[in-house]
């Protein structure tokens, strides 16, 4: 039976559906960040157009990599900051229409090197803000769902991401991207225009799905034990009381934060190259990515919300370690299948064997995702949880480099071959695998440290 399910004689209060629904509407909105903006449409955009030759990949790089490090050395803090104040749905108010406001500006960079700069630091801050919103938006899951029904409230919200970012992806490449001129609202292809305009269909696209979360009336966890404004210094001294009071009173909310931040690296770059390697290894032409991509994110949703059932009845850390145990072994039966096999009378080959075996990877890494959220908020207590889920951001952020570093090794060592990209995945989930063994199922809130314990006297 798992910890997480109410014990005989429990009544358990009605869901909030109407907030649920609101809630996950806010994720299906955001999705457009990651699917449009940094991953198919406008990220490319700047490395082929604003900034061709290599130079616009390096610039984004290096200006995400910036902006990766301001989140890692202040995510927890601003969290705790926001708890402590009582201002969590405001700063997800705050946060939110600022990466609006950055996503609608990119339209304003032209294929023209002389806008590089301007297209970089766009990108790049509107990834750092949409850090700082999706820390207030996890840590209010706490303010919507009871601890035994948290795994499928966190898979509704994940799969409505997945579900959301599929269909403006649709909307902008169909209608603003492929074919030719003239494309959505009558647009030409005059200093890519029709490009340009996928930054102002997001941003819109972003606002219409938030304001139905941030105009409903909430009254959040944190904003029922406000404390006192400290200093930014009292604050780091107090984060640092935290991680060491997680190591002396809460090992197993520690090794989960050490675990998740290994695999979830992982877990992400089953996205990152996925794309890379269809067309480099398995003979996946542009437009058929792009068809894998869509049937990806369905497959992902989909996972996320068989996922969330799952979670609520045997537990998130069975299903985190189910899915990310799948996903090693779906990957090392696709590392063999980029030649053409046979097996008796049936033939695979390898664009057949990607289409199989990577959808595969997509339905495990969507309920491993989500079952992570999951476990977080049964560990936080509500009125600190943008203090834990920031602490989950920047654990996340401070491994980020193993995967793309193993990667880049193993490419040199292969000699170049793409196909070392699989095994640096498999060899990261294997280590994130390996350290969830020290962790299991969330029984209580974190033991956090009260804040008048780390004050000096």
């Amino acid at each position: 039976m798992s910890t997480t399910e109410p014990t005989a004689g429990t009544v358990l209060e009605p869901l909030k559906k109407r907030l649920i629904a609101v809630w996950s509407l806010w994720s299906w909105g955001n999705a457009t960040v990651s699917a449009v903006m940094v991953t198919f449409v406008f990220g490319t955009y700047i490395a082929d157009a604003v900034g061709p030759g290599g130079q616009g990949t390096q610039y984004l790089t290096t200006a995400n990599t910036i902006a990766g490090l301001i989140i890692a050395l202040t995510a927890p803090v601003i969290g705790q900051r926001a708890d402590n104040g009582g201002r969590r749905r405001r700063w997800l108010a705050v946060n939110t229409l600022i990466v609006i406001a950055l996503v609608a500006a990119c339209f304003f960079v032209k294929p023209d090197q002389a806008y590089l700069v301007l297209g970089v630091t766009l990108m790049a801050t509107m990834t750092l803000f949409d850090e700082f919103a999706n820390l207030n938006y996890n840590s209010m899951i706490t303010d919507i769902a009871d601890s035994p029904r948290m795994g499928r409230v966190s898979g509704i919200g994940w799969g409505s991401g997945y579900l959301g970012g599929i269909v403006i992806l649709a909307i902008v490449y169909f209608g603003l991207v492929a074919g030719e001129p003239p494309h959505l609202f009558g647009l030409g292809e005059d200093e890519m225009v029709n490009v340009r305009a996928v930054a102002l269909v997001a941003a819109a696209w972003f606002l219409i799905f938030s304001l139905p979360l941030l105009l409903t009336p909430l009254k959040t966890a944190d904003q029922e034990v406000v404390q006192e404004r400290v200093s930014i210094l009292e604050s780091y001294r107090r984060l640092i009381g935290l991680v060491i009071g997680l190591w002396r009173e809460d090992r197993n909310t520690f090794w989960f934060l050490v675990s998740s931040a290994i695999y979830r690296d992982g877990l992400s770059a089953v996205f990152t190259y996925g794309a890379i390697l269809g067309v480099t290894v398995f003979g996946f032409s542009t437009s058929d990515i792009l068809l894998f991509g869509i049937a990806g994110n369905v497959a992902a949703a989909l996972g996320a919300f068989v996922g969330g059932w799952f979670d609520d009845r045997v537990g998130p850390r069975r299903v985190i370690a189910t899915c990310v145990a799948a996903l090693i072994l779906t990957a090392g039966i696709l590392y063999f299948l980029d030649v053409e096999r046979s097996f008796g009378a049936f033939v695979v080959t390898p664009t057949g064997a990607f289409w199989v075996f990577g959808l595969m990877l997509c339905v495990f890494v969507g309920p491993a995702q989500s079952s992570s959220r999951a476990f977080l908020a049964r560990l936080a207590p509500p009125s600190r949880a943008g203090e834990l889920f920031g602490l989950y951001a920047t654990a996340g952020r401070s491994v980020s480099f193993l995967t793309p570093g193993l990667i880049a090794l193993l490419l040199w060592s292969a000699g170049g071959s793409d196909k070392a990209i699989i095994l640096g995945v498999v060899v990261i989930l294997s280590i994130g695998l390996a350290t969830l063994t020290l962790v299991h199922n969330p029984t209580g809130p974190a033991k956090m440290r009260e804040h008048r314990v780390l004050k000096r006297s």
